[in-house]
Parts: C-alpha cells; sequence; structure tokens
C-alpha cells in the first residue's frame, strides 16, 4: 500500500469516526430534549369514531401502551371525536389542537382521499398532518349478521339490501354508494349512525340488514367465526386484492362494471395501506417527531407490546410514519375526473 493511499484511508477512517461521534453524541441529546417535554405532561389522543368501534379498539390500545417508549412516559388519555367520517377530528387537529406533539388522532382510513374530494381544500391541507406510524393495515368489510338472508354480492345485484352507515365521506357509505353506482348492487343506505358498532345494534333490531364498514380485525377479535367458519354473510371487502382469511369474498375492485367504476372502486380500496394508524397534527418540532416516531417504531418491535396485542386478538402489522406520509401524497395525486365522481357519489 502506498504512502499516499494509507494517507487517504487514514482521513477518511477519521472522517466516519467524527461523524458517528456526532451522531451518537446528537441521538441523547435529541431524547433528553423529548423527554424534558414530555415528563409530567398529558397527552390525548383524538379517536374520530365513536366508542367501541376498529378506530376506538386501536386508538385506546396505543394510547394504554405508547407511555412506556416515549421520552418522559407522559399520561395519554383518549377523546372521541365523531362526525363527519372523522373529518370533524381531522380539522380538530389540523387547526384547533395544540402544534406541539401533545395531540394525535386515530382517523379515517380514507383521510387522504376525503380531503383530495374535498370542495375548499385551502382549508385543510391533509398532507400537512404528520403520521407517527401504523398499527394494522386494515381492511375493512360489508358484512351482515349470521343468519341473513342474503349470502353473497351477487344477492345484492338481485335484490334490495339495507346499508347502516355513518356519515357521507366514510367508507360505510361511501363504498356501498360506489357499488350501487359502479357495481350493479341494489343497496339502501341509510346513513347517521356514530360508528359500527350502533350499526351493529342496529342490524341486531332489524334496522338495517348490512354493516357498510367494518374493521376483519375486529370481527377476528369478536366473532372469528363469522369468518372462520363463514357464519356471517361478508358481501365485500375494501380492498384491492383479497385478504387471505377472505379469499371467497371480493375486493371492491372486482366488482365495477366498467372501466370508470373500476377507476373509482380502486382508488377507494388503496386506503387500506393506511388502515388503523397514529397522525399528530401539523407543525411538530422535527426533532420531537422524529422521537415520537423512533418511540412509536420501538413499540412495535416490544415483546411485551406484542404479548399484549397477542392476548388481546388485536393483530399488529406496522409501518413507519414516512410510508403513510408518502401514501397520503400519492392519493392527493388521484386524478381529477376520478375524484369527481367519488364526490358525486357522497352527494346522492
Amino acid at each position: 500500500m502506498t504512502r499516499a493511499l494509507r494517507r487517504s484511508l487514514a482521513r477518511a477512517t477519521s472522517a466516519v469516526a467524527l461523524s458517528f461521534a456526532a451522531l451518537m453524541g446528537s441521538a441523547p441529546a435529541h431524547a433528553s430534549g423529548a423527554e424534558d417535554f414530555y415528563k409530567g405532561k398529558t397527552l390525548r389522543v383524538i379517536v374520530g369514531y365513536a366508542v367501541g368501534g376498529g378506530y376506538d379498539v386501536y386508538g385506546r390500545f396505543f394510547a394504554e401502551q405508547f407511555s412506556r417508549f416515549l421520552p418522559g412516559a407522559p399520561t395519554i388519555i383518549v377523546q372521541n371525536m365523531p362526525g363527519g367520517g372523522s373529518f370533524v377530528a381531522a380539522k380538530y387537529l389540523y387547526g384547533a389542537a395544540p402544534r406541539d406533539g401533545t395531540y394525535f388522532g386515530c382517523l379515517s382510513q380514507t383521510l387522504a382521499l376525503d380531503a383530495a374530494m374535498n370542495e375548499d381544500p385551502s382549508t385543510f391541507d391533509v398532507t400537512k398532518l404528520n403520521y407517527v406510524g401504523r398499527l394494522l393495515d386494515n381492511v375493512d368489510v360489508g358484512t351482515g349478521l349470521p343468519g341473513a338472508s342474503f349470502k353473497s354480492f351477487d344477492d345484492a345485484r338481485k335484490r334490495e339490501i339495507i346499508v347502516g352507515a355513518t356519515g357521507g365521506a366514510s367508507p360505510g357509505y361511501l363504498v356501498p354508494a360506489a357499488l350501487q353506482k359502479f357495481g350493479g348492487a341494489k343497496f339502501k343506505i341509510v346513513s347517521g349512525y356514530g360508528g359500527s358498532a350502533d350499526i351493529n345494534l342496529a342490524a341486531e333490531r332489524k334496522e338495517v340488514d348490512v354493516i357498510g364498514s367494518i374493521g376483519l380485525a375486529l370481527i377476528m377479535q369478536r366473532s372469528p367465526a363469522w369468518v372462520t367458519e363463514r357464519e356471517a354473510p361478508i358481501l365485500y371487502q375494501i380492498a384491492i386484492k383479497r385478504h387471505p382469511l377472505l379469499p371467497y369474498v371480493p375486493a371492491i375492485s372486482e366488482l365495477g362494471l366498467s372501466d370508470e367504476g373500476t377507476s373509482v372502486l380502486k382508488a377507494i380500496g388503496a386506503s387500506s395501506e393506511i388502515g388503523r394508524s397514529i397522525m399528530t397534527t401539523p407543525g411538530v418540532p422535527p426533532e420531537r417527531l422524529a422521537a415520537v416516531r423512533a418511540a412509536f417504531q420501538t413499540m412495535l418491535k416490544d415483546p411485551a407490546f406484542l404479548e399484549s396485542a397477542k392476548k388481546r386478538d388485536i393483530p399488529i402489522f406496522g409501518a413507519t410514519g414516512e410510508e403513510l406520509d408518502d401514501i397520503t401524497r400519492d392519493v392527493m395525486k388521484t386524478p381529477q375526473s376520478v375524484l369527481d365522481i367519488t364526490k358525486a357519489l357522497m352527494k346522492q
């Protein structure tokens, strides 16, 4: 080895060592700053739906667990803020909540698509909300209760079936409306319920036939035989491909009767990638946001966290906040023609 080459390698090694030392020195400083900020504070998780549904289950599980991993171990409480398919909660996080990393949200997986269709987007830029991470890539389904007089989506193409839904911006309304227009379904949609738990009660009282949107994970937690034994008639899954647990149930992307309809249904189905995720407000200081995201990823790998989720039948399949931010930006690029069609469905 020549003397010049040895000097070059020595300089490179020294530079790497200095960079590593800088990184090692800065990481504790960031963690220390977050710990100083969060210690003794009370944080809030805003759930955009009523108590008892899938979003509520995951929002509360996050609130229960996350304090152990966040520097400073703050107290975390949950506040339900239903309305507008979680748009009420989203606007609160965007415009009213403190922008300091003390407020989090568990909101609709279709939030980005809903925002893209917003007639006045200047009042609410969904890309400014920061995702912390995903707890589960979620597939919602439309299902009747055991003992229903219908069995499959083909039956919905032959006879009127009453579907219970939340607000017009929610998957529980939007998907049946899209399938009514583009999939040949004879759905009659009754909206205004607070969440899937309320719709389930309405179905038990025979007010509606189908829960328009309920998480597959929630069904597996509470009534797994609906899936494993096919006890309940599941008509569709809100996804772009069939879930391994439901190979016999069509994804909505399969049910369009035209190219135009298929494009709309695919755009809606893509929301399953967001699933049950946690976000925070715009304007959180970058170092604090990085600390929160790092704590979330540590939580996802923690054996005690995973064991607790397993015991309570809460499936976990995580993703990073950065990945979810990218998905949101992609959804906001959906062609205007598809957005116009989807928006019209919500005004029926």
